[in-house]
């Protein structure tokens, strides 16, 4: 008898050797029909696969969130490339996986065929009749000669280079092959019992991605696409998408005159003065919120010897991400993390128990050499500036620092409207500085830290930086979308890496513990979530410019700078648009730049020192008095209140 148990622990006795689709059938007929695979001790697994005696299983059907479209959108990626098989005789395929809102594969086309989304019509069509057959999805276990033999005589390439590598990486025998209908394909699996459990697709775009993300290689063409198990949820995903479209940080960025990329300097934006007001707003916005809790802010180098990155561990760790270069035969490196620095200049100074804790702020320019193809707007750049700080203190002020920074970081986020945070205590990874015993304790710290706080979390296991765990803060914008932004790190390393020492309460020399700690992450990241969370419609404090005043003629323009004027004294972000075009033409442009203020000056507003104030997105609001209009804008400014 094989026995498991289901995720309430009831057990189930089953026959020896049952498998998934069994387990499915004695709970119930539904249940059998319904399932999709078999969730054994935490890994999916295919329903024909054999059950161990002992194991926990959840059989995964429609309803399991996640894991169902996973397997679902696996699937219809190995409908795609049957697809393409069969209408393009000789395309080569390389992997498929599915990602986290839909698929992908990646194919080189035979030459002269160039495929668009143009195309997409018809290889729809053509994965339609695969899911119509109903074709099931059969594994087989052979060995690496048979796979070996089998691709090269289908003129695989790929597969045939992955199989190889397993062998020379794993030392693997046997690999698997799933086969539905006429395509067999290299693939761990799991899938579904057939292709006739994918209920609605879409594929969506075309892009270019280099075999093994390796530039030097071939490039192919990726076909990403989704699916779901509804053509509502299918039609919801795409209407979001759509939405995030509009949203794009990328277009709204130029559009509204804040940023423009060129390729003089990829990776890096070139803020224009409406973005730099922006950007501008926010460093001082983490000033004020740090002087406020007793940071103090310094200025460190941007080049380094290569010293002090072998000291820190990123010379070793982390240079392939670098800038490198050298001065008079000194190899040196351009800082992609304020840190090191900052640990050094603490080293170069005398400190007491009663000194600490020293909390150092800077926002420093870093720049890291990321991969062409991995760079995206905003979000993912070379050169940005972090709202960055570490804090040096003693093991016994361990709890209250974290604590203190956790409380900043959620004091920020609810300065532009964000509470829905969530948390993640990420531990150890594979290549890290510092023994288990170490990693042990600075977990424990950082647990007990939000343990005191009172804050669930979740465990993202390995995902911890190579010098010390950490508590990400991820936040969820107006689409639903998480982003992580901050991050509070300990670390146990990199001061004794660096020798530093502050004397104790016993008169000797006692090594501090160091906090790393950002809450917006870089400026540039920010902006751009900020700018897909509101559609382009920052807050009026944040606003470049927050009240546009308008001429309605000529005559009026000496009495509409005069009111730019007043409202600049008090503070205001306030320009004027003294063009001779029509006031309707005006505001309908001020309204596509998103301002939040337009302040109509005619000949009764210029007789009674009042303005016409149009609210954006929202209409008319009847006439003011000039300096009540400076003085809500000037308190709203100061309050960072709306």
């Amino acid at each position: 008898m094989t026995t498991v148990s289901l995720p309430d622990g009831t057990p189930l006795e089953l026959a020896a050797g049952a498998t998934g689709a069994d387990a499915a059938a004695a709970i119930g007929a539904g249940l059998a029909r319904a399932a999709l695979a078999v969730k054994q001790d935490g890994v999916v697994q295919d329903l024909a696969a054999p059950l161990a005696d002992g194991a926990r299983i959840e059989v995964i059907t429609e309803r399991s969130g996640q894991d169902a479209l996973d397997l679902i959108r696996h699937d219809t990626a190995h409908v795609l490339a049957a697809a393409m098989l069969d209408l393009y005789p000789g395309v080569k395929i390389s992997i498929g996986p599915p990602i986290e809102h839909g698929f992908y594969y990646d194919f080189e086309f035979p030459d002269g065929v160039t495929f668009t989304d143009a195309d997409f019509e018809r290889v729809e069509a053509e994965m339609r009749k695969h899911v119509k057959a109903d074709e099931p999805f059969v594994r087989d276990d052979v060995t690496v000669a048979e796979a070996l033999e089998r691709f090269r005589a289908e003129d695989q390439p790929y597969k045939v280079e992955l199989i190889e590598d397993l062998v020379a990486g794993d030392g693997v025998e046997h690999v698997s092959l799933y086969t539905n209908g006429p395509f067999t394909d290299l693939c761990r699996g799991p899938h579904a019992p057939s292709t006739k459990r994918i209920k609605a697709f879409k594929l969506q775009s075309v892009a270019g991605a280099y075999w093994r993300g390796d530039a030097s290689r071939q490039q192919l063409t990726r076909v990403y696409g989704t699916a779901f198990f509804s053509k509502d949820d299918l039609e919801e995903h795409l209407r979001r998408l759509e939405e995030a479209r509009a949203r794009d940080h990328r277009r709204l960025g130029p559009q509204l005159g804040l940023f423009a990329f060129s390729d003089i300097s990829p990776g890096a934006a070139f803020w224009l003065p409406h973005g730099t007001r922006v950007y501008n707003a926010l460093i001082q916005l983490s000033r004020e919120m740090g002087e406020e809790r007793g940071y103090t802010e310094v200025n460190t180098p941007q080049l380094y010897d290569a010293e002090l990155w072998k000291t820190s561990g990123h010379w070793g760790k982390y240079r392939e991400h670098m800038y490198v270069t050298e001065s008079e035969g000194r190899p040196l490196g351009l800082k992609p993390m304020n840190c090191p620095g900052h640990a050094h200049l603490f080293g170069l100074q005398q400190w007491s128990y009663r000194d600490l804790p020293a909390r150092y702020s800077e926002p420093g320019l870093l720049h890291r050499d990321e991969l062409s193809g991995a760079l995206h707007g905003l979000l993912r750049v070379r050169r940005f500036c972090q709202d960055d700080a570490h804090v040096f203190c003693t093991e016994e002020q361990i709890q209250e620092e974290v604590t203190s920074c956790l409380d900043f970081a959620f004091a920020t986020y609810a300065v532009f409207g964000f509470d829905r945070i969530g948390i993640e205590l990420s531990t150890r990874p594979d290549e890290r500085l510092g023994d288990d015993a170490l990693w042990d304790h600075a977990e424990g710290a950082l647990e007990q830290a939000l343990a005191a706080h009172g804050l669930s979390y979740a465990i993202n296991a390995g995902d911890g930086a190579f010098y010390g765990p950490k508590i990400d803060l991820h936040l969820e914008d107006s689409l639903g979308r998480s982003w992580q932004l901050g991050t509070v790190q300990l670390d146990y390393s990199m001061p004794a890496r660096f020798g530093l020492t502050y004397t104790g309460a016993d008169n000797a020399d006692h090594t501090p513990v160091m906090i790393h700690r950002a809450l917006m992450g870089s400026y540039e990241r920010f902006i751009g979530i900020l700018l897909e969370h509101t559609a382009g419609e920052l807050p009026v404090w944040l606003a470049p410019v927050q009240a546009l005043v308008l001429p309605i003629a000529d005559r009026h323009a000496g009495v509409a700078a005069g009111v730019r004027d007043e409202l600049r004294r008090a503070g205001v972000r306030a320009d004027l648009d003294a063009r001779t075009e029509s006031v309707g033409r005006k505001i309908r442009e001020a309204e596509l730049r998103k301002v939040p203020y337009m302040l109509v000056v005619g000949d009764r507003e210029a007789e009674d020192g009042t303005v016409a104030v149009r609210r954006h997105g929202e209409g008319d609001e009847g006439s003011v008095a000039v300096a009540e209009i400076a003085g809500r804008l000037a308190a709203i400014t100061a309050a960072r209140s709306a």
